[in-house]
């Protein structure tokens, strides 16, 4: 039995993560649930699955939530510091770290630190901070174990081929709502629009990043990080049905690849289960139902947040920092109808420029970097027209 942590349990991955417990109940127990602002659904799920903790990082929910939990064994807590004080709770086995973008790098850090092993779904963090975090995870002996499906796949792939040379990973990229559209077409496209995502249910942000092209951008970068990889390594091809996860090729020339229909509990309960398998009731993949797979090259010139995103790769330091926070902020103000589609990738083309380059940061530097980055994409923001 595992005790599972779970930070950020009411997004989606969280929810799914619970799904995964439940239909595991001899493998797995929810210790400890989080949730952001979510009251409603943090009291379901603890109710559900009473978990020893329930944390709400919005303190002015704290009564709320504690007084519909007051008559079961639940701590309840309030605020970001009980995360990152309680991820590293020794009755902790696994910590899932499915909190939205950089909020979710310190208490990663706090959970290596406490020997937990990871199971990331939290891309951010190894954007951030990639360097870091691998080497503090190597120095404490944790595994970080990705749940994005992407990454997952590739994990898969490199099973038993620890002695093997990749020659390169090959990332899939749906290509999101508007691929194959082109420049003046996105002008105009909706926060409505973009949030229609034709293969796969996410939270607002992460598809908005998908129909950008810049959930790709920081994949590649987490890439880097969590297998050891030169830029010049990783490749994105687009892959509009989702079925083909993603791909390695050796260096004598072959490639594997992992395959199965796009549903997020399968990369979510492997690494819960990592190193073994268990059988699930998931939905089977049917090779008739898909009588074509097809492939093409990601457009760079329109959706430039990818070109972006290897850009900050190629430069390192606190470069892959500045680009994810400047993209949160962008990313913020579309969903506020406050800027637009093609807008976000000159927000974050100019916080590159203009933000202080930091060839080997700290952790101090990333959170000046993220901080400054912030205000200084919001000031851009500011001087925009408002939109229609």
């Amino acid at each position: 039995m595992k005790n599972i942590a779970i930070l950020g349990s009411t997004g989606s991955i969280g929810t799914q993560t619970l799904e995964v417990i439940k239909d595991n109940p001899q493998l797995f127990k929810a210790f400890m649930i989080t949730a952001n602002a979510n009251a409603y659904l943090l009291i379901q799920q603890a109710l559900e699955f009473v978990p020893r903790y329930a944390i709400i990082c919005d303190e002015t929910k704290y009564d709320e939530v504690k007084q519909a939990l007051a008559h079961l064994p639940i701590q309840v807590l309030a605020g970001y510091d009980a995360i990152k004080e309680l991820v590293s709770h020794p009755d902790i086995d696994v910590v899932l770290t499915a909190m939205v973008g950089f909020s979710g790098l310190v208490p990663t850090i706090n959970a290596i630190r406490a020997g937990k092993d990871i199971a990331l779904a939290n891309k951010e963090t190894l954007v951030v901070a990639g360097e870091m975090v691998t080497a503090l995870a190597k120095e404490h002996g944790v595994k970080i174990l990705p749940v994005d499906s992407e990454h997952s796949a590739i994990f898969q792939c490199l099973a038993g081929e620890e002695n093997n040379r990749i020659e390169k990973i090959i990332l899939t990229a749906s290509g999101g709502p508007f691929r194959g559209r082109d420049a003046a077409s996105l002008a105009s496209v909706t926060r409505e629009n973009a949030l229609k995502h034709p293969n796969w249910v996410m939270g607002a942000k992460i598809t908005i990043d998908s129909a950008s092209l810049m959930n790709k951008g920081l994949e590649v970068i987490e890439a880097k990080w969590l297998f050891d990889l030169q830029p010049d390594q990783i490749e994105v091809i687009v892959h509009p049905q989702s079925i083909i996860h993603s791909l390695v090729q050796f260096e004598d020339g072959s490639i594997k690849a992992q395959m199965g229909l796009p549903d997020m509990k399968l990369p979510i309960q492997y690494a819960l289960t990592y190193p073994g398998r268990v059988k699930s009731n998931f939905k089977r993949f049917n090779f008739a139902d898909y009588a074509q797979l097809t492939f093409e090259q990601p457009d760079m010139v329109t959706f430039r947040n990818l070109k972006l995103a290897f850009e900050a790769l190629d430069q390192g330091g606190n470069m892959p920092c500045i680009i994810n926070a400047a993209n949160e902020v962008a990313v913020a103000a579309f969903l506020q109808n406050r800027t637009g589609f093609l807008e976000m990738s000159d927000i974050i083309e100019s916080c590159m420029q203009n933000i202080a380059f930091i060839a080997h940061p700290t952790l101090h530097d990333y959170l000046n970097t993220d901080k400054e980055t912030r205000i200084f994409a919001q000031n851009l923001i500011e001087k925009m027209p408002l939109k229609a």
